[in-house]
């Protein structure tokens, strides 16, 4: 326990701005929240902190639930656990290509050399610079690092109580060394594996996206309705929004048991303008109510298209490429000469094309029919996705094997919610994975896929023939495989890298294992795995928090913390989701500026968890006046000075205080050890509140005196134990206002001192509640007949059931005093207060 002064240094004047300059270089230079790995595991709790997207800035949505995560390790910390709290930036990945692309004017061309003389443009033209793959990764390594700065001033600057030398980048060598390790392990046991299939493909940043990342938007779109001739040579009409399709067209399906289409089951129709044989198939998941009953099967169209192609065994012909445009050449069994028009063109010509050409042909039936319809997007992506056939890696996450599918979702029943209502959320992503994690890209600034493949005699990879590293981190790309030269790269007989970086998320995935250093530091991954907490957004549980539980499972068999702590969204003021993809976004600085650091995260930890909460100025106004009472407050208690340590309690309305405050420790602590940091603020403040504005004033004239030295002692006693603990509870919560006045009077950090324990006292708490009511009715007496609060009361008459006045005759003294009261009456009656004025 710290040890108070002999004698406070309260200063003259206090305020709240100014603080965070204050302490934050003390808590660094005194190592306040240094990790001490000394201690065993049933010592430590374990954090593991969601590293934020290095691309740009902080928004308030970050503040808003590091706040959270910040205030339940500030208590666990108190509660004497040492407190596992490192820091991470997740730097890699399409959000820092794009960034850097856009502020350098660059563009990552792989096969142009490295050039160690390249400097980035100071004034960027107009003019896109192409540059090789190392140069550009150089250059997210430059501006992500400027970013970081930035993060950790801010953060520092909100009191995050992170230990700073324990920070990591998710593109840093360590989590790059983990990462592959992780990977190679996984593809040893025959969870990894690369396949060539049907992949969701965005054009623009020519890279595959996995189901996690997808995103339905609405779009305009248009039915067409085109006429197939049947085995008969009537028309076999069909509606679809992809007309430019029709080439790739493999077949038509409708379901088993429409009776308009059993007919042509297992017979053939022929395309228009192609004029290509195609079967005419049954399948359940076609619908008899959209469009004309019976749709075109194209390879690809949408993920159905890929399931009808699969399922049904279907012909392959793939017409889109990786750009986005139509391949040069017809697929097979596509006459040249109809596909030529379409040849080289983007999708949206593309199907200007077609319907011109089906017109001609007399195949469009009527005008196309304008619709809305729900177009698959990459989260990130601007134009909708395609499929194109390619080469990819994927790890096994249940979503093609029932049984592993069924151990996740146990996993997910034993992870402790908070709320509990989330676990819905991770059930629901389980129950309906649509297949395996797709974890390669197509992209520059990852962790390279570690591998190499050996060159045939004419120069292609033999992608059974691995090359595996024996160092790790490695870059094929600019790394040879053991036993091979850079002489030897590309050439017949030699070797070729494989293109393809991980999915940012396959490696986020293994922040409990970056963070516990796994493989590199057993001892340190003993003491903190499997973590206590992991806090993060709900819109994530799919991508992190599920992610995060395969990689565990797979590796080590177990779930990767006890407990996950979900934050709701930030909303903006028309209650719409804050984010830097939707412009909406605010900028902390200016806030932490204009109300403090104590005042924002008063806000933010007002919030229940889970629940989306707008950005309120009016509730950091709030957070700023309770940070400013708090010092005042505290200026007044400790300006009495200390009472001397033979004092001891005994009037009936201080004890009433330490029992009432005896409650509110209790309240807390059950709050905060369940997460619920919301309900444990509302608590301490409201309690705060009623000493400051009731019992302080109530005591007062005692504590000065008034009334003997034995009522003076009694008042400092229950003044500066309810301080004590007032400042403890508040310390989560306003790190800066505790901090400091807490150094006026004790030994030490406020947040390496004990956390309040629930004392055994006997008071009643019902007089403190009944004192307020009195002298609550004598102010606004006093306020009705305009008059100072100072004025003397004639006489104070108090009606009520006789238990409550025996209650009241017990702090009739302290009433007097603070009333300026001279004659007080009594009556048995409904309860009321009266007072007349002199």
């Amino acid at each position: 326990m710290n040890t108070p002064y002999e004698h406070p240094r309260v200063p003259d004047k206090v305020g709240v701005d100014g603080l965070e300059a204050k302490w934050v270089p003390v808590w660094e230079s005194t190592g306040a929240y240094r990790f001490d790995r000394t201690k065993t595991r049933d010592e430590i709790y374990s954090i593991d902190t969601p590293p934020p997207t290095v691309s740009g800035s902080l928004h308030i949505g970050h503040v808003f639930s590091f706040t959270h995560t910040d205030v339940v390790a500030r208590f666990k910390r108190m509660r004497g656990l040492e407190v596992f709290y490192p820091m991470g930036w997740d730097d890699n990945g399409l959000p820092t290509e794009r960034r850097v692309q856009n502020h350098f004017g660059v563009r990552c061309e792989p096969s142009l050399p490295y050039d160690p003389a390249f400097r980035a443009p100071e004034n960027p033209g107009k003019d896109v610079v192409s540059i090789s793959r190392r140069n550009f990764v150089e250059l997210c390594e430059l501006l992500t690092e400027t970013d970081e700065k930035a993060f950790e001033q801010l953060w520092r600057q909100l009191g995050l109580s992170v230990d700073w030398t324990m920070t990591y980048q998710t593109i840093g060598r360590e989590s790059r060394l983990i990462s592959q390790r992780a990977f190679l392990r996984n593809l040893e046991r025959g969870e990894a594996y690369q396949a060539e299939a049907p992949t969701l493909w965005d054009v623009s940043f020519r890279t595959a996206v996995a189901q996690a990342e997808l995103e339905d938007r609405e779009r305009p779109g248009a039915f067409h309705d085109l006429a197939f001739t049947g085995p008969d040579g009537a028309d076999v009409v069909i509606a679809t929004t992809r007309p430019e399709l029709l080439p790739a067209c493999v077949a038509l399906v409708a379901h088993p048991d429409d009776e308009r289409f059993k007919p042509l089951f297992g017979k053939t129709v022929r395309t228009p303008v192609f004029g290509v044989e195609v079967p005419v198939v049954a399948h359940h998941l076609a619908d008899p109510e959209k469009g004309r009953g019976i749709a075109m099967v194209c390879t690809f169209g949408d993920t159905t298209d890929v399931t009808w192609w699969r399922e049904l065994r279907l012909a392959t012909r793939v017409v889109l490429g990786r750009d986005g445009r139509f391949l040069p050449e017809a697929p097979s069994g596509v006459p040249a000469g109809a596909y030529a028009p379409l040849a080289g063109k983007t999708v949206h010509t593309g199907r200007e094309i077609m319907v011109r050409l089906l017109r001609e042909a007399g195949a469009l039936q009527g005008e196309p029919r304008p619709i809305t319809h729900s177009v698959k997007f990459y989260e990130k992506g601007d134009k909708p996705l395609e499929i194109v056939a390619s080469r990819q890696w994927y790890l096994r996450n249940g979503g093609n094997d029932p049984a592993f599918r069924e151990k996740m979702l146990a996993r997910g029943e034993e992870l402790n919610w908070v709320p509990k209502h989330m676990r819905v959320r991770y059930s629901s992503w389980v129950e309906n994975l649509a297949g395996d994690w797709l974890i390669s890209r197509q992209r520059f600034f990852g962790v390279p896929i570690p591998l190499w493949y050996r060159l045939d005699d004419r120069g292609e990879p033999d992608y059974g023939a691995r090359l595996l590293p024996d160092t790790l981190p490695v870059d094929p790309s600019s790394d040879v495989p053991p036993g091979f030269t850079e002489e030897q790269r590309g050439v017949p007989g030699g070797f070729a890298a494989d293109p393809d970086v991980m999915d940012t998320w396959a490696t986020s995935s293994l922040t409990p294992q970056i963070v516990g250093r796994w493989s590199l530091d057993d001892d340190l991954f003993s003491r903190v795995f499997p973590m206590d907490l992991r806090p993060q957004a709900h819109e994530i549980i799919r991508t992190w928090l599920f992610s995060t539980a395969v990689r565990a499972e797979l590796e080590h068999g177990v779930l990767p913390w006890r407990e996950a702590s979900i934050a709701g969204w930030v909303l903006d003021p028309d209650r719409k989701k804050m984010s830097k993809s939707k412009g909406n976004a605010t900028t902390p600085v200016d806030l932490l500026e204009r109300f403090g650091s104590d005042a924002v995260r008063y806000w933010a930890a007002s919030a229940r968890p889970g629940v989306d909460t707008a950005v309120d100025e009016g509730q950091m106004k709030v957070g700023r006046r309770l940070a400013t009472k708090l010092l005042n407050a505290s200026r007044f208690v400790l300006g009495l000075g200390l009472p001397p340590a033979s004092a001891v309690v005994t009037e009936p309305l201080d004890r009433a205080l330490l029992a009432a405050l005896s409650a509110v420790v209790s309240s807390a602590t059950a709050a905060l050890e369940a997460l619920d940091y919301a309900r444990a603020l509302q608590v301490t403040e409201t309690f705060f509140w009623t000493f400051c504005d009731d019992y302080v004033e109530l005591v007062k004239g005692r504590a000065y005196g008034d009334s003997g030295a034995s009522g003076a002692e009694s008042a400092q006693v229950a003044l500066v134990t309810a301080l004590s603990a007032v400042l403890r509870l508040f310390a989560p919560f306003l790190p800066f206002a505790a901090e400091e006045v807490w150094s006026w009077w004790q030994e030490g950090s406020v947040h390496r001192a004990a956390w309040p324990a629930q004392a055994a006292v006997d008071g009643d708490p019902e007089l403190l509640a009944l004192a307020s009511q009195v002298i609550a009715a004598v102010r606004r007496a006093k306020t009705d007949a305009k008059v100072s609060m100072r004025s003397a009361v004639e006489t104070l008459t108090v009606t009520g059931p006789a238990d409550v006045l025996a209650r009241f005759a017990r702090i009739e003294p302290d009433i007097r005093i603070a009333g300026a009261v001279a004659a007080v009456e009594t009556r048995e009656g409904e309860f009321a207060v009266a007072a007349k004025i002199g």
